[in-house]
């Protein structure tokens, strides 16, 4: 992802009949990321009536309502008022980011897509390695499932499109690459991502009051583990559940 500077004002768009888009202009960056998030922290503190939800992505920031209790144009006009006033007092940045650091293994039986992608990068599956778990990626958003972090900072050189018939099941933990992204599965779902390494640790604990491994904002760490490391680590993931 390219990193740019601070986003300028947003347009508000109707999604369906109960539901505002803020769509920012520009490029996914870190800056606009962080806006993003700031902004939907500014609406939530409102706590106003009728808004029953308020769900972050790259470039946009939507507004669920209640129709029963707000008219469109209304709600624009209060989204407006709380924009302005956001952008032009907007709170500053932490001191430092949440590094979360997660291991993936990389052998085979965990890594299905990791020749495809040696050729389609031109790289050796080591160097593959070695660079995608040299990075910090940054976290722009969580969707698709609970919990599939959506990571920025990907090494130019491991872009890599996705499968064109994609998988019916992907396992727990994978990690893949799609286009300029790289992300991790937290369920087992069809996918289309090209796999090359897998997670023990359980990335999405509904029990729990921060149900997800990270948030939007924070920032990961990738590290190389063997297949013995794998299974201790995942009987360990599983004693902690039980």
């Amino acid at each position: 992802m390219t990193h740019s500077s601070p986003p300028t004002l947003p347009t508000l768009i109707a999604n369906g009949d109960c539901a505002v888009d803020i769509r920012f202009p520009g490029q996914p960056s870190k800056a606009l990321s962080r806006t993003i998030i700031d902004l939907r922290a500014a609406l939530l503190d409102e706590d106003q009536a009728g808004i029953i939800d308020i769900i972050p992505a790259y470039q946009c920031l939507t507004v669920i309502f209640s129709p029963a209790l707000w008219e469109y144009k209304a709600l624009c006009q209060l989204l407006s008022k709380t924009i302005g006033d956001f952008l032009r007092n907007p709170p500053p940045p932490p001191d430092k980011p949440r590094i979360v650091r997660i291991p993936v293994c990389y052998e085979e039986g965990f890594s299905p897509d990791l020749e495809i992608l040696a050729r389609h990068s031109k790289l050796s599956p080591q160097e593959i390695i070695r660079r995608h778990s040299a990075r910090r990626y940054l976290v722009h958003m969580l969707g698709f499932t609970p919990g599939f972090l959506y990571l920025g900072g990907l090494d130019p050189k491991l872009y890599c499109p996705r499968k064109e018939t994609p998988r019916t099941r992907i396992p727990t933990g994978a990690v893949g690459i799609g286009g300029e992204q790289t992300g991790i599965y937290p369920q087992a779902t069809p996918g289309g991502w090209q796999i090359i390494g897998q997670t023990p640790l359980n990335l999405f604990q509904p029990a729990k009051p921060c149900p997800f491994i990270a948030a939007p904002l924070d920032e990961i760490e990738f590290y190389p583990i063997d297949t013995r490391q794998f299974h201790q680590l995942s009987q360990s993931a599983k004693n902690k559940l039980s």
